[in-house]
């Protein structure tokens, strides 16, 4: 393979052909690309919770000899951006005389929607928004401490949309009322990033002894559902605050929110009309 190739690039046309182990170092070398790829065989396997040979098999699967030649590919990819002028922001409106705090976060929050999107595998993207919009399955959409409003917002859309779809307490103590009803034909999505949460890890693992589907929306690094679940959303969430920004993850939402929407088409406008006439002949929440 000539050394001009964009591993990563390689790495989102395979995508579907990989094995889950496979993906979960797939994932460890987007969420860092490409300076993941160069630390050595060993410590990349171990970040990515897998074993050597299993590095070894995705650089082969790559069309490379082996690590050592992916690796060097990595490093030629690093080396040039190293010699990139660093870009200033360009779009920002002239003569706004904006605060530098406010200055710093907008850029930030542009930067990592900018690397969501990159990030964003649209194999991954066109599955879940399959899974989401196929009636046949019940929803359940939970969110943690902070991702809370997340799951809420896809909640609130989702249900109109489409039919099935079902809103966690956040209180874990009524958890085993909701999995009692979840089984194959479930799909679970989660909400959890830094620091993650420990009882949705659980959640999780017994939902997947059940059969069901798991969606996670999570940050750069990764929760550990990440072993679990079967579709995962990375988001950058790293922010100049004391808490990370969920906007990048609300952008993968809304695009999903619309992309079900297209798939069900006339059903959902169906829906969607029925509601609007419910509120109009009971009044409700209307002076």
């Amino acid at each position: 393979m000539a050394r001009t190739v964009i591993v990563k690039d390689t790495l989102k046309d395979k995508a579907g052909a990989l094995t889950p182990a496979e993906r979960l170092l797939s994932d460890t070398l987007l969420r860092d690309y490409p300076m993941a790829g160069l630390q050595s065989i060993t410590k990349l396997a171990e970040a990515s919770g897998v074993s050597t040979p299993t590095v070894i098999r995705l650089a082969r699967k790559l069309g490379f000899d082996g690590f050592p030649e992916m690796q060097a590919a990595l490093r030629e990819e690093a080396s040039a951006q190293i010699k990139k002028p660093i870009l200033k922001r360009e779009g920002w409106p002239q003569g706004r005389n904006d605060s530098p705090a406010f200055r710093n976060f907008a850029e930030a929050v542009f930067d990592n929607l900018n690397q969501t999107i990159e990030r964003l595998d649209p194999a991954t993207f066109d599955a879940l928004a399959r899974v989401l919009a196929d009636t046949r399955r019940s929803i359940f959409l939970l969110g943690g401490r902070i991702t809370r409003s997340n799951a809420d917002y896809f909640f609130n859309h989702l249900q109109i949309v489409r039919p099935g779809v079902t809103l966690l307490s956040p209180s874990p103590n009524v958890w085993p009322q909701y999995l009692i009803d979840m089984g194959p034909r479930s799909v679970l999505v989660i909400f959890d990033i830094r620091r993650y949460e420990a009882d949705l890890a659980t959640l999780a693992s017994l939902a997947k002894e059940r059969g069901v589907v798991i969606v996670l929306f999570t940050d750069q690094w990764g929760s550990p559902i990440s072993q679990t679940a079967d579709h995962v959303i990375n988001a950058l969430v790293e922010v100049p605050s004391s808490w990370d920004s969920t906007l990048g993850i609300n952008l993968i939402v809304e695009a999903l929110i619309a992309a079900i929407q297209t798939r069900r088409q006339d059903k959902a406008r169906d829906r969607i009309e029925e509601l609007e006439d419910m509120f109009r002949s009971t009044r409700i929440f209307r002076k």
